[in-house]
């Protein structure tokens, strides 16, 4: 079950206040790129993160955190089978729980497993345009995990894949986009050097998740933490010589983020 969109109204800087006072314990199964990175945007930006995944625990393990994060970059049968176990758990358990479907187009099989997590209704899916476009059924251009597709191609489909999921679609790129499907936002923070550093947009995915658990209107929850990694990023880049001082420096900003500093320099606007 999803929470409904009539909550009173936060800010992203009251949604990164309210993540950071409940510290979520976020679930992640995500790939082996993505592992320690991620557990360190979790761990900077006030969140706590368990790298949980082997199917044996999966489903025990769900309902002890209070958000979940699905990334299948590097699916296998083992790790499909746990994360089915987890999103089960977590849609019997209510939680809030975040699909990222990595490079859906590429091959069958991943978009298989990515029928089978859809059946367990993600709270969120968060993606390249070519990602959701191919999510959506449209035909798409991707490369891998890469986005051929520009964010405004994919804004039509991701309306339409969020009307017939009920869940938050946010399309990730230059202007990031979310919708409900009746609402709609872009987010203009960001710096040309996050994607040179690898698996930053998975850990996004995970701070989605810790984000939700904070509570409030999930839509807009889903905003605040892409605007909050956005203006990390643009922090960062500005004493970073190149992608690998750039990355350090993201976990620091995202670690000094205060809501002060994100109701100040979120760029945020309807759709």
């Amino acid at each position: 079950m999803h929470p409904p969109a009539d909550h009173p109204i936060r800010t992203p800087a009251e949604h990164l206040a309210a993540m950071r006072e409940r510290a979520p314990l976020v679930q992640c199964i995500t790939n082996f790129v993505a592992m320690n990175v991620a557990a360190n945007v979790l761990l900077a930006a006030g969140a706590s993160p368990a790298m949980v995944h082997a199917a044996e625990e999966t489903g025990e393990f769900t309902p002890l955190a209070q958000a979940l994060s699905i990334n299948i970059g590097t699916p296998s049968p083992g790790w499909a089978t746990g994360m089915r176990a987890a999103a089960a758990a977590a849609r019997a358990a209510g939680l809030p729980w975040v699909l990222d479907p990595v490079a859906v187009g590429a091959t069958s099989y991943r978009q298989a497993l990515c029928g089978d997590l859809m059946a367990f209704e993600p709270t969120v899916i968060r993606g390249n345009a070519s990602e959701i476009l191919a999510l959506a059924g449209v035909e798409a251009r991707g490369r891998g995990a890469d986005s051929a597709d520009t964010v405004e191609a994919a804004e039509a489909a991701a309306r339409a894949l969020a009307e017939r999921s009920w869940a938050v679609v946010a399309v990730t790129g230059p202007v990031d986009y979310v919708t409900d499907g009746a609402r709609a936002w872009r987010i203009a923070n960001g710096h040309p050097l996050m994607p040179k550093v690898t698996a930053l947009g998975c850990s996004l995915t995970a701070l989605v998740a810790a984000f939700l658990a904070g509570g409030g209107d999930r839509a807009e929850a889903t905003v605040a933490a892409l605007a909050c990694f956005g203006l990390a990023g643009e922090q960062a880049a500005e004493g970073a010589a190149g992608p690998g001082s750039f990355a350090v420096a993201l976990i620091d900003a995202l670690h000094a983020m205060t809501p002060e500093t994100l109701e100040r320099g979120a760029r945020v606007s309807a759709a």
